[in-house]
């Protein structure tokens, strides 16, 4: 039987005291790390059910009969489910932005934990763990891919497999802020495409169910150019899991 060494606790005492935890949005002491302090805690707005069955809108009151909204009634996407952990709005967008640009990864494992409550029923029926990818461009000035981050978190969390080369972005697109839903749908047309150096990507999808990761859901624009990629090359599901969702 393992013996734990009593310094490692020590050293944490030690460095909570020299940096002591502090809330991820606004700054204040907090007992632990990667967590926010109560005020913060409750600024966010969680989604949880009702939503819609497929892109998993929160609805303010249950609809009679399948839950589905008026959006996917009148044009199905083409991923089969999408769910996201959070509302995107003034209380999260600070803390997304950190995460996203400011090199603040340290909350990379409270997302995941609300990612992982809010994705359960997908992630427990998938094969692969699959992030939306960054231009290499775009990588290198950032240094990371966020949402290839969320998925490691959300892979070592449910025990799936996350391969983030399956996918590549063939062209750096200009930023979809500001855009509208079709013009978003254009600025992302065909920019995704098997990675070629990938072996054998197109056995690593065929028949499989996967759950394509992302940072925030706006339009579902990327997704679905992601989806649609995977979908030609034979998976058998696609579901999206994403930290955020525009509401």
């Amino acid at each position: 039987m393992a013996v734990l060494s009593p310094v490692a606790p020590l050293a944490r005492r030690l460095l909570d005291l020299l940096l002591p935890p502090r809330c991820g949005r606004c700054g204040v002491d907090v007992p632990a790390d990667a967590t926010l302090c109560l005020d913060c805690w409750r600024a966010v707005t969680f989604i949880g059910a009702p939503f819609c069955e497929v892109c998993g809108i929160p609805f303010e009151i249950r609809p009679f009969g399948r839950a589905l909204c008026g959006a996917c009634l009148a044009s199905p996407p083409v991923f089969d489910r999408a769910r996201s952990a959070v509302v995107y709005d003034d209380a999260t967008r600070s803390l997304i932005l950190a995460f996203k640009h400011g090199d603040r990864l340290t909350l990379a494992p409270l997302f995941a934990a609300w990612m992982g409550r809010a994705g359960a029923g997908l992630l427990e029926e998938a094969d692969l763990i699959v992030p939306v990818p960054l231009h290499r461009w775009r990588l290198l000035s950032r240094r990371y891919n966020q949402a290839a981050v969320l998925a490691h978190a959300l892979g070592r969390q449910f025990g799936v497999n996350v391969v983030d080369s399956l996918l590549l972005r063939t062209r750096q697109t200009p930023s979809q802020g500001r855009k509208s839903a079709a013009q978003r749908a254009q600025n992302v047309r065909g920019a995704f495409a098997l990675r070629n150096n990938c072996d054998g990507a197109a056995e690593v999808i065929e028949g499989r169910r996967i759950v394509l990761v992302d940072d925030v859901f706006t339009t579902g624009a990327t997704v679905s150019a992601c989806t649609s990629v995977l979908r030609r090359s034979g998976a058998r599901t696609v579901d999206v899991l994403t930290l955020a969702r525009v509401t």
